[in-house]
């Protein structure tokens, strides 16, 4: 950690792992001498003993990490310390303080009293290790306290409203329990308050109505419940952001939120709400974020589904996520005349049908499309394939059938593509392989059938396939070993046959193989101990022969073997995996015998006659 004095009243621009003190004036060379005197007292760690040079021997502006201005009299504007534990309680006697930034470090124990900083404006704690109860030990004057991700327990000081000067307060990511008081209704000046991802229980803080100057509102990851008032946007027209997300809250959407018209990001996902989205959300024309998802909202009919329409007025939008609530039906066209900003649109987890969503093509700049979890039925589209910013495609568990568009190889940029449970049939395409930022494939619990192409495992990105229960048939590529940043294989429960490849072992980053419920024969490849990450191993219900590898003993951190249902034979080895009878299946292999006594297995003796 770095501290710096700097006896200047100007705003310095703070840096992480940095503090900036200010200050109006320091009284004399004396005083500062024996300021810093008190700090060494003060630091209970210098493991890179920064302080062996403070001493009287020395004048003090040469003790290390020391600088004075060089203009009589000398006086000191930086001080560099490193390897501190807690804050010098002697920081709470610099009246003249007033700025005090001490994010992204270590600090532990209590937060000192500030009371008698008077000038103190800006108190920065952010991300330490800073504990005990939340305090009111702070000056009057104070504007910005941001004491964001400690571990602050306690409830919020009611006399903490005292500081009507207050601009900025965040408690975020702390152990703080309780409710905001209702005395916070007298800041006359407060426009953030973050209080996210806390212990933070009771209803709605009614405090926040009175609050007019509020511009940025965080409570997400408490366990607030009840309803939100129905006019509390008519009482906050200065706010941008407003985020409720994860936490207990029931009712509607209060109408009022179109009120609001400066707000720009609303999550409120990740609650109970029900109801229909407001058609006021529409009125929102700055608004570029809004998430909705994980609630129990719904829409039946052409009435529920107006928020569609009006949302085209929000011309800046980027993300819309009303995933994961109770949407039903077909999606509107109106879909079309969102804004051609929207990079995610997200309707996952509903009760839609029909085919694939019209007007989609129309918002070219989509990064990610996600309407999975759904009965959507019919082909996909050919022109899906232009949308050329696509990066995830996200269909899985719906009812669409016909071949996997050949127009899905124009999306040079697609890293991942979700296809699994659906009624996709004929090939698999060779032009995946043309996806060369592609890093999850995942087209499982399909009818699909043929080959699997070797242009797949071409693709440098790729640290996923799942392309099991499908009707796949042949062999694997040997170019599967040229797929170095592969983790995730799974084949199982399709008609591949033939060896498997001793390319395989090439794959060194793999840590689960799942070939299983297969027609391969031939033995097991001894090139597999070459992927020394290797966790799961599952060749079970094969036609596999020969002997088990010793070699697979020597893979550290193999958790989980299953060999069971080929036609096997001879000893089981006894070192590493095996050593493990619960964590290696073998039966339905009569022909093995030995390995670990758990496994009950006997070799018989041979004696001719």
């Amino acid at each position: 950690m770095k501290i710096i004095i700097i006896g200047l009243c100007l705003l310095v621009i703070m840096a992480s792992s940095v503090v900036q003190i200010m200050c109006n004036s320091l009284y004399g060379n004396g005083t500062d001498r024996l300021s810093l005197l008190e700090f060494r007292k003060a630091i209970s760690l210098d493991a890179q003993q920064a302080l062996m040079s403070w001493n009287d021997s020395n004048y003090f502006c040469s003790w290390e990490g020391v600088l004075c201005r060089v203009k009589t009299p000398h006086r000191v504007i930086s001080l560099n310390l490193t390897n501190r534990g807690e804050i010098p309680l002697s920081l709470g006697h610099l009246h003249h303080l007033e700025s005090l930034y001490l994010s992204n470090n270590t600090l532990q124990g209590d937060i000192p009293d500030f009371t008698n900083c008077s000038n103190l404006k800006s108190l920065w704690l952010s991300r330490n290790h800073l504990v005990g109860q939340f305090n009111s030990n702070f000056p009057p004057r104070l504007q910005d306290l941001i004491l964001t991700s400690n571990n602050i327990t306690g409830t919020i000081p009611s006399s903490l409203a005292n500081i009507t000067s207050l601009q900025r307060l965040s408690i975020a990511d702390n152990n703080i329990k309780g409710n905001i008081p209702h005395e916070f209704a007298g800041f006359p000046m407060l426009q953030i308050l973050y209080a996210d991802g806390n212990k933070l229980a009771g209803g709605f803080p009614r405090a926040i109505l009175n609050i007019s100057t509020i511009v940025r509102l965080g409570f997400s990851s408490n366990y607030l419940s009840g309803e939100i008032p129905s006019n509390l946007f008519d009482f906050l027209p200065q706010i941008q952001l407003f985020v409720l997300d994860s936490n207990l809250f029931r009712g509607h959407i209060p109408n009022s939120l179109g009120n609001a018209s400066k707000l720009q990001h609303v999550d409120i996902s990740s609650n109970n709400f029900t109801g229909v989205i407001p058609g006021t959300i529409g009125k929102l024309t700055e608004l570029y974020r809004l998430n909705l998802e994980k609630n129990q909202l719904h829409a039946r009919n052409k009435q529920d589904w107006e928020f569609m329409s009006s949302l085209a007025n929000c011309t800046g939008l980027t993300l819309l996520s009303i995933s994961d609530n109770c949407l039903e039906g077909h999606v509107p066209s109106s879909l079309g005349n969102l804004s051609v900003q929207l990079h995610q649109l997200l309707l996952g987890g509903n009760q839609l049908s029909g085919g694939f969503p019209p007007g989609f093509q129309y918002l070219r700049n989509l990064i990610s499309i996600s309407i999975d979890s759904n009965s959507f039925s019919g082909v996909l589209p050919e022109w899906l394939g232009t949308l050329q910013n696509l990066q995830l495609i996200g269909l899985y568990n719906n009812n669409f059938t016909g071949i996997i568009p050949s127009s899905l190889s124009n999306l040079s940029q697609l890293g991942y593509l979700y296809l699994q449970s659906n009624q996709f049939y004929g090939h698999l395409p060779p032009s995946l392989g043309n996806h060369k930022m592609l890093q999850e494939l995942i087209i499982g619990y399909n009818n699909i059938q043929g080959v699997i192409p070797k242009e797949i495992f071409k693709i440098p990105s790729l640290i996923l396939i799942d392309l099991s229960f499908n009707n796949l048939d042949g062999s694997i590529p040997k170019e599967v070993g040229d797929a170095k940043q592969l983790m995730y294989l799974r084949l199982s429960s399709n008609k591949l046959s033939g060896d498997i490849p001793n390319s395989l072992g090439n794959s060194e980053s793999l840590d689960i193989i799942m070939l299983d419920r297969n027609i391969f024969s031939g033995s097991i490849p001894t090139s597999l101990d070459n992927i020394l990450s290797l966790k799961v191993l599952n060749l079970s219900q094969n036609n596999l022969s020969g002997s088990i590898p010793p070699s697979l003993g020597n893979l550290q951190f193999l958790e989980k073997l299953d060999l069971s249902f080929n036609h096997l034979k001879g000893e089981v080895p006894v070192k590493g995996i095996f050593k493990n009878a619960s964590a290696v299946r073998i039966d339905g292999n009569e022909a093995l015998c030995g390995g670990v006594p758990e496994l009950h297995l006997q070799c018989m003796l041979y004696h001719p006659f």
